[in-house]
């Protein structure tokens, strides 16, 4: 895999004056995917918003990784539900045409 469009995790971690740690005890706990090449760590460019969200879920609102890991278990199964209610509201608007005409 080509690291090129990886973010490395000791960078992303300097920027944002983290523990590298803190990214570690995620992936620990199955929230992101580190990607392990050449003897160094990243983080793939769509995880982004997720692992900011966690950092100030913890950093700022200073909830502990067992807390960040169930409010990203409950903001993913509403994130599913939404997109379920929508395709159900497409098939039930689809439905309502073919019963006008």
């Amino acid at each position: 895999m080509n690291s090129k469009n990886l973010i490395q995790i000791k960078q992303f971690c300097l920027y944002h004056e983290i523990e590298n740690t803190f990214i570690t005890e995620l992936h620990n706990y199955g929230l992101v995917k580190i990607i392990f090449l050449e003897e160094d760590e990243y983080l793939q460019p769509e995880q982004l918003p997720a692992v900011e969200k966690m950092i100030r879920l913890h950093y700022d609102l200073k909830i502990n990784l067992e807390g960040i890991d169930v409010i990203a278990n409950l903001l993913d199964k509403i994130e599913a539900l939404q997109q379920n209610l929508t395709v159900t509201q497409n098939k039930l608007r689809l439905y309502e045409q073919h019963q006008i005409e």
